[in-house]
């Protein structure tokens, strides 16, 4: 067989961390019996995949295992995906393996360069590779067609497979159910001589789409339907995104990838629960391709896991897309999806996924995650790395009437925080202090509640890295709405100077001056469902759109914030992680996206 297109793609710079315990489950338990009885230690490897008379020719295979990680490429990854990719590549990682990328691209009509494209960021952006030892495990199905054509023919040839002249519908009801048995398609019969020429015929373009199909030659009376003679390739004459018009016939998925796994010498084929009534299909397929010497032995072996089901989310590929289509969200990388590219621009990190992925598990039975699991990784990872800042989300002026009597006219007072208090060799932040500045509106009160410490007239307060003040009372328009706050510098009690904390206060208050504050482009981003499982039991998941999952908000910075770029994360002090925007964010104009609130609760960073 020919072997696959070579790729030259360059090797990411992924960041090491601390070797940290690794929790074991059935995947783990699996790996290492086959590890120590050597299950596949005789295996031989060829440089590249391919059939058995070619990996006979390779040395033993270096690698401990071999795992993959296979997507289709007809649309963008999601949070499931990503619990995908760091299980596989960290199996590998974990027991001297190797994992590869390996595109399922045997869909032609559905499938597009655009979206292998951004699967290779997204695996990249989480950490991972597919090279080892200068040799790029990055593969497409379609680097295998001829291989699979061949493996047909031998199956029609040993009289495993037959062509079928029935439409999809009568071979839907003909496969019976789980009380009746199937009916034997009245083609099956066929001799493999005839069958042979009928493929042929097929494979050249003789006939239209889903005039004939080959089939598998099972059990039409097997307890599982998936055994009941499956359709493994049907005609599209459709251009595909690599081969072109070189194929006008594609093997069904179920058929492909078990030869895709072999050929590429995977030792564990690692796939959510769905897929297990697919096994024995599977397992039948490989037995058949060992009896005719065209695979490597011993052949891989399929493991299904629980897929990931997490609440307030959707992940049906169909159903994010229709979330795009009628305009429910702002494209695939809107900060609501739960698709990679969304959470990234969001504020997630790939630290954040890597730990929401160890710490959800692998278990062989499918339950619900709480989606405030993922922000407590996301809120736990960025706590540690996150420079912070003041913001003013809600701005109304306070003004300190006695500023120049005590501090000068026009004075500016220089004040400074710490980048981070964890991380002293960050450095600090500067920024000013005047006669002016702005607070957020929720912290004045005119007739304060108990418990209330903030701003209310009588009540001190301190400015945070600033000066104590005395709130005097506020002004109001006609409306009755706060327009103007009013307040009493008290002398000496500057932060961190001699004395100044003689006066004590219980209510801290975040500020930016009028001087030198930056106005920008806040999004305050919401759950997009109001219901914890919005497409399950059948229910129609746009009734349970949020409509007040964005709010966008003209909000005023602190100036260590002006040389912030695109993807840079913050802790806006008391109201959350931030991060500037990846695609809207400059300088000249300021947007940050709301990525989680500092207390785990819905809308905890815009609450009073």
């Amino acid at each position: 067989m020919n072997s696959p297109r070579p790729h030259t793609l360059s090797s990411p710079d992924i960041k090491s961390s601390p070797e940290t315990p690794k929790v074991s489950h059935f995947l783990r338990q699996v790996i290492e019996s086959d590890l120590a009885n050597g299950t596949y230690a005789k295996r031989r490897w060829a440089g590249t995949p391919g059939d058995a008379s070619h990996h006979e020719m390779g040395l033993p295979d270096p690698a401990k295992i071999r795992t993959r990680f296979p997507p289709e490429p007809n649309g963008y990854l999601h949070i499931g995906h990503a619990k995908s990719i760091c299980l596989n590549f960290g199996l590998a990682q974990d027991y001297a393996g190797v994992c590869h990328l390996r595109f399922d691209d045997t869909n032609p009509e559905k499938e597009d360069t655009e979206y292998v494209d951004s699967i290779i960021d997204a695996v990249r952006w989480l950490g991972f590779d597919w090279n080892s030892d200068t040799t790029c495990h990055l593969y497409h199905a379609s680097d295998y067609f001829d291989f699979m054509y061949r493996a047909a023919h031998y199956l029609i040839r040993e009289g495993y497979a037959y062509v079928d002249d029935q439409s999809f519908e009568q071979m839907r009801i003909n496969r019976g159910d789980f009380n009746t048995h199937g009916i034997n398609s009245p083609y099956r019969q066929r001799t493999p001589a005839e069958n042979q020429h009928l493929f042929e015929q097929m494979r050249v373009g003789r006939y239209n789409d889903g005039a004939r199909v080959l089939r598998a030659k099972i059990d039409m009376a097997s307890p599982n339907i998936n055994l009941r003679d499956p359709v493994i390739y049907r005609i599209k004459h459709a251009k595909h995104h690599i081969t072109g018009d070189r194929w006008c016939i594609y093997p069904m998925y179920t058929f492909a990838h078990p030869i895709e796994d072999a050929l590429e010498n995977i030792t564990h084929s690692i796939c959510t629960l769905e897929f297990e009534d697919q096994r024995p299909f599977y397992d039948w397929l490989m037995e058949r391709l060992l009896e005719g010497g065209l695979i490597n032995a011993p052949a891989p072996r399929q493991y299904e896991f629980a897929r990931l089901n997490l609440t307030y989310v959707v992940t049906s590929k169909r159903k994010l897309a229709q979330l795009v289509s009628q305009g429910h969200v702002q494209g695939w990388d809107d900060p609501r999806m739960p698709t990679l590219v969304g959470l990234r621009r969001r504020g997630y990190t790939p630290e954040s996924l890597q730990l929401f992925s160890d710490r959800v598990g692998v278990s062989k039975s499918d339950s619900w995650i709480n989606d405030k699991t993922l922000e407590g990784c996301l809120r736990e990872t960025l706590d540690k790395t996150a420079p912070r800042a003041m913001a003013v989300l809600d701005p109304v002026k306070l003004v300190i009437d006695n500023w120049d009597d005590v501090m000068g006219k026009d004075v500016l007072d220089h004040c400074s925080a710490p980048l981070h208090p964890q991380r002293p060799d960050l450095g600090q932040r500067s920024f000013k202090m005047g006669k002016e500045i702005w607070i957020d509106r929720s912290d004045y009160q005119e007739n304060a509640p108990k418990g209330f410490f903030r701003l209310f007239p009588g009540n001190q307060v301190r400015l945070k890295y600033g000066h104590v003040i005395e709130c005097t009372g506020a002004t109001q328009d006609a409306l009755g709405h706060i327009c103007c706050i009013n307040a009493q510098l008290v002398p000496d009690t500057k932060s961190g100077t001699p004395g100044s904390n003689i006066i004590k206060v219980k209510g801290v208050v975040t500020w930016v001056s009028v001087a030198d504050g930056i106005p920008a482009e806040v999004r305050l981003y919401d759950r997009l469902f109001t219901v914890a499982q919005p497409d399950a039991g059948g229910k129609d998941f746009l009734e349970y759109i949020n409509s007040n999952s964005l709010k966008v908000v003209t909000a005023i910075l602190e100036p260590s914030l002006a040389t912030a770029h695109g993807d840079d994360k913050f802790q806006f002090e008391r109201h959350g992680y931030f991060v500037a925007d990846r695609v809207d964010h400059t300088r000249e104009k300021p947007v940050f996206n709301l990525a989680v609130g500092l207390k785990e609760g819905w809308s905890a960073a815009i609450s009073t």
